[in-house]
């Protein structure tokens, strides 16, 4: 079972940073938590959200740290390549025939659900949607990953990953309103899990040219090829 309140030596280890960083941006505001007494307490849920916006101003040094620190100990992921053991040509749809942000989510549950993993998609898709109506998860590349707010253990098998690729963007709430085209579904059944593969996926599309080679890929497997090389490329670096 996961923590559900890091204090700050714990918060400091998972983050792979000193406690003293840690306290300087907890007496800031600059990182979601709570004083009880003259201690700080952090809540495994806000952290998880917090790391999900800071993320994508990471460097591949930062991102690497925070990979490590949560390296999963679910059996069905490989620790060493978490993304292409999550992904496979079933689960990617090149292109997506999507033009609205509703239907995105609902073509990658569809598409997620081939693998039979997926044991209540209605209540994945609502994870989904409410998770994007909270704060989207589309960045200013072009990339979303949407998921939901929590892990869903009681209604996915298997932690998975579902790729799609629209041939033209659409507007999926990116903060400067730029159009997405890229989406990565990520459903694991743990919190730990889910950085390890936000921070895998985040090397893997700073990788020069990646996603400029998925732009330009006309079908799945290719696509599964790219994400592929590039999965082994971080591992080996």
């Amino acid at each position: 079972m996961e923590h559900d309140w890091y204090n700050l030596d714990e918060l400091a280890r998972q983050l792979g940073r000193d406690s003293r960083e840690i306290l300087k941006l907890a007496n800031r505001g600059r990182i979601p938590g709570r004083k009880v007494g003259d201690d700080w307490q952090f809540h495994t849920s806000e952290i998880t959200q917090w790391l999900e916006q800071e993320m994508h101003a990471y460097t591949d040094r930062e991102l690497a740290v925070l990979e490590s620190t949560h390296r999963s100990t679910d059996k069905d992921v490989d620790a060493d390549i978490p993304v292409t053991s999550l992904l496979c040509p079933e689960t990617m749809e090149v292109p997506l025939q999507a033009r609205t942000k509703l239907s995105v989510l609902e073509s990658l549950v569809e598409v997620a659900g081939r693998t039979y993993q997926i044991w209540e998609p209605a209540t994945v898709l609502k994870a989904v949607r409410d998770r994007e109506e909270t704060y989207s998860t589309a960045f200013e590349n072009g990339v979303a990953f949407p998921h939901p707010r929590n892990p869903l253990p009681e209604s996915i098998g298997e932690p998975l990953i579902a790729y799609g690729r629209t041939f033209t963007g659409i507007p999926f709430g990116a903060a400067k309103r730029q159009l997405t085209d890229i989406f990565f579904l990520i459903l694991c059944r743990d919190s730990r899990t889910h950085l390890q593969v936000l921070a895998r996926l985040g090397r893997i599309l700073q990788l020069p040219g990646t996603l400029d080679e998925l732009r330009q890929a006309p079908d799945v497997r290719s696509s599964y090829d790219i994400i592929c090389r590039a999965d082994s490329t971080v591992n080996e670096s």
